[in-house]
């Protein structure tokens, strides 16, 4: 990638160099009741922190222990809030991005792999054959934040015939609604195991795989958004094995049909950026959200999808960006400090699409989209104007890459 005068966020082993660095060079100028006084303060400190994270983390617990043995959907859905709402007050307290994607991911699985238990009781007949659940979007790439829905498919057995169908499409009517009472939004784009193209028997998906990848269908923009859901998907409950076939044959036909991925490709690097005249940010000039910008769509989006493209081209499995990007790094495909740097610009927008989100649950807006970017200290509008800068060398390396025209 061309290079640029960029200085990221240093890593943690870094910040923590710079402080023992800080506190070492302090200590020398202090006398002895000084420097006790000043330790013990410090230790004070990390003590209450510690404590801080040490309380949520047990509340959690709890609560995740609950949810293995609850049976009201009322109770889930309480359950769900209140983890969001210790989620949410752990990351004001600590901004950490890594953190939230995994206890929020973590959680919901055991969210969706209890209301899967729950619905195969109210249908009063086992399963005709195995199955499970796979996630995709921000849950199949491990980076679930406090607000979601359901972009979830089914995949099961071949060997049920059309009794499996029927009974797997009357059990995932239902598991929908029931995800939908526990806090799981039904998605607007209808990427949902109701709709009989996000179920299927193993043959099935194979068949309706072939035809995407293919283009057989006339829609080609469905073709295009399909490929791009289905490239994250992850197993989050029911038989591993039958979703392990499932995701592997995905992920080997992406990179068998070139020309899937090239259109991939293609759309990913047209992704407009929020990037103006003189690489100055580009807002709404007029109406609802003027001087704001879709910071989803103009910034986090083109992000995770370039490098998705590069990721699933490499045949890394990983689907959480920040483990592509590492996995890429590793393949010779970044420099370190390209890396580094598409790495922190990830954690930039997504802390400020959380923050978003946080203003939406706490009523302060409607919104969790438009970010006013002057609204921000200088230094923090500089990381995103320079997050947006690595997305779009990023889009360059890749439109070079696939000898898009």
């Amino acid at each position: 990638m061309p290079h640029r005068v960029y200085l990221p966020e240093p890593s943690d082993a870094e910040l923590l160099k710079e402080l023992l660095g800080e506190v070492h060079a302090y200590l020398p100028l202090l006398d002895r009741g000084e420097m006790r006084r000043f330790l013990k303060g410090l230790k004070l400190e990390v003590e209450e922190e510690l404590g801080e994270l040490r309380n949520a983390s047990g509340e959690e617990e709890q609560l995740l222990e609950r949810v293995r043995r609850e049976s009201d959907y009322g109770r889930l859905f309480q359950i769900h809030e209140e983890l969001n709402r210790i989620e949410m007050e752990r990351f004001l307290s600590f901004y950490s991005v890594t953190a939230l994607h995994e206890n929020c991911t973590s959680y919901r699985d055991a969210l969706a792999d209890r209301a899967l238990q729950l619905v195969m009781e109210e249908m009063g007949t086992p399963p005709p054959v195995p199955f499970a659940l796979i996630s995709m979007g921000s849950d199949g790439r491990e980076e679930q934040t406090l607000i979601t829905d359901q972009d979830y498919l089914i995949v099961y057995g071949d060997d049920g015939g059309e009794e499996a169908d029927a009974w797997f499409r009357q059990y995932s009517e239902i598991l929908v609604g029931r995800l939908a009472e526990i806090g799981f939004k039904k998605c607007t784009g209808g990427i949902m195991p109701c709709n009989d193209n996000w179920r299927g028997s193993l043959s099935q998906w194979q068949r309706r795989l072939l035809g995407i990848v293919r283009y057989e269908t006339e829609d080609y923009g469905k073709n295009l958004m399909d490929l791009i859901v289905l490239s994250d998907a992850r197993f989050v409950a029911g038989d591993g094995e039958l979703a392990g076939i499932l995701v592997t044959r995905i992920r080997s036909l992406l990179q068998d049909y070139f020309m899937a991925l090239w259109g991939m490709a293609k759309a990913a690097t047209e992704m407009r950026l929020a990037l103006g005249f003189l690489k100055r940010f580009w807002t709404e000039g007029s109406g609802e959200h003027k001087g704001c910008f879709n910071l989803k769509l103009l910034a986090w989006a083109p992000l995770v999808m370039n490098v998705r493209i590069l990721a699933i081209n490499q045949g890394i499995p990983a689907t959480s960006t920040v483990r592509r990007i590492e996995l890429l790094e590793r393949e010779h495909s970044f420099s370190a400090e390209s890396a580094r740097g598409l790495i922190e610009a990830y954690r930039t927008l997504t802390k400020h699409r959380i923050l978003l989100q946080v203003k939406v649950i706490k009523g302060i807006q409607d919104d969790a989209y438009y970010l006013n970017p002057y609204s921000l200290p200088a230094d923090e509008r500089e990381r995103i104007r320079q997050a947006l800068l690595m997305i779009e060398d990023l889009q360059k390396t890749i439109h070079t890459n696939f000898s898009i025209v």
